[in-house]
């Protein structure tokens, strides 16, 4: 087994009781205190997240907009400098490499987003299809991300950068000066709560954790309550949700799938096998990752994702499921020691999610 690679402030984690698991190659914090401590904190308060482990990589040059409309599920031609915008890199088959957000940086300069398991074989395909002409970089060990999230996080922000926060829109990022150093802040997040995510110096990131660990609103949260908080509001993770046998119109992102260029896998999106749908099993017993799904004595897909949802009081999970039985108003979900009954329900489970809220 290769040693497990270590963020900017894995020795903070470790010094202030954070439990470490292993997770997409890197040693991460799980949880600090417990994760539905942490997840309720999140939805009241703000809580930060050490998400070193994305990958960042930088395309610049005379026709990169041209030649990344090619390889990307994202429409850049209603993309504006100063917006990001989220979708997907598909392999021939039209199935999900990876799922990244890309930010324009300027007309011909972007900044892409992935998850950290994919770096290399992310950064490898998209080199492969880009004309040589073109300064295509890795930066992800160059630069540190912290996630702020919660209903009070620009509170916090406005406190520790003060500025006028309120013109910044959902998916709009900016590039501000602080404690000497440049970082971009961007209005996204992976909680479906008000928030931002900061991109900085990967040597600066103990400077921005500590400023935002002073606040009295601000806790530190670990993977743990990161993925209760974005399965209740029905966000993917790539590996279990998103794979490279679905294509983004069976995970349910066909609203999302604007863009006129002939990118990548464009032509394996009309195929749809099996659908990704919400399901609700009432009581806390949840379903895992692989549980497969009936309908009577027919096994009609498979569980991607599960939990106790701790906002609702009740467990939810996604299951790929095939697409003539995705409309069943009822489930069987068995797993190897549990048997369990689901109902459908539309995703998001949460719906009161304060990240498009108005600043203003």
């Amino acid at each position: 087994m290769s040693e497990l690679l270590t963020t900017p402030l894995h020795a903070w984690h470790k010094n202030n009781g954070a439990r470490m698991v292993p997770f997409a190659g890197w040693d991460m914090p799980v949880q600090y205190v417990g994760i539905l401590e942490e997840h309720k904190h999140t939805r009241t308060k703000a809580s930060i997240f050490d998400i070193s482990h994305m990958g960042e990589f930088l395309l610049e040059g005379d026709g990169a907009t041209a030649a990344l409309a090619g390889i990307v599920t994202h429409n850049l031609a209603t993309l504006t400098p100063g917006k990001c915008r989220y979708g997907f890199l598909l392999n021939d088959k039209g199935g999900v490499l990876d799922d990244l957000i890309v930010y324009r940086l300027e007309t011909e300069k972007y900044m892409l987003v992935v998850n950290g398991a994919c770096i290399d074989s992310d950064f490898a395909w998209i080199k492969s299809h880009l004309p040589a002409s073109l300064t295509f970089a890795n930066q992800s060990f160059d630069i540190a991300k912290i996630d702020l999230q919660g209903p009070e996080a620009f509170d916090v922000l406005d406190r520790i950068m003060p500025a006028d926060w309120t013109s910044l829109g959902y998916f709009g990022f900016r590039e501000v000066e602080f404690e000497g150093f440049k970082l971009i802040v961007s209005r996204t997040g992976y909680t479906g709560e008000l928030g931002c995510e900061f991109y900085l110096p990967w040597n600066k990131a103990d400077v921005l954790w500590e400023k935002l660990m002073a606040d009295e609103s601000v806790r530190p949260a670990g993977l743990g309550a990161r993925d209760t908080l974005r399965l209740e509001v029905g966000l993917p993770l790539y590996g279990q949700d998103l794979d490279t046998e679905h294509t983004p119109m069976e995970a349910g992102y066909g609203a999302m799938l604007k863009s006129e260029a002939d990118f990548i896998g464009k032509a394996g999106l009309a195929t749809v096998r099996e659908r990704l749908i919400g399901l609700r099993i009432d009581g806390r017993r949840s379903a895992r990752h692989y549980d497969e799904v009936y309908v009577g004595e027919t096994k009609v897909g498979m569980v991607t994702s599960g939990s106790i949802a701790p906002s609702l009081g009740y467990c939810v999970a996604m299951a790929f499921v095939r697409a003539d039985m995705a409309d069943q108003a009822a489930f069987t979900v068995k797993g190897p020691k549990t048997t369990l009954e689901a109902i459908r329900v539309d995703m998001p489970f949460y719906t009161a999610g304060t990240a498009r809220k108005k600043l203003a």
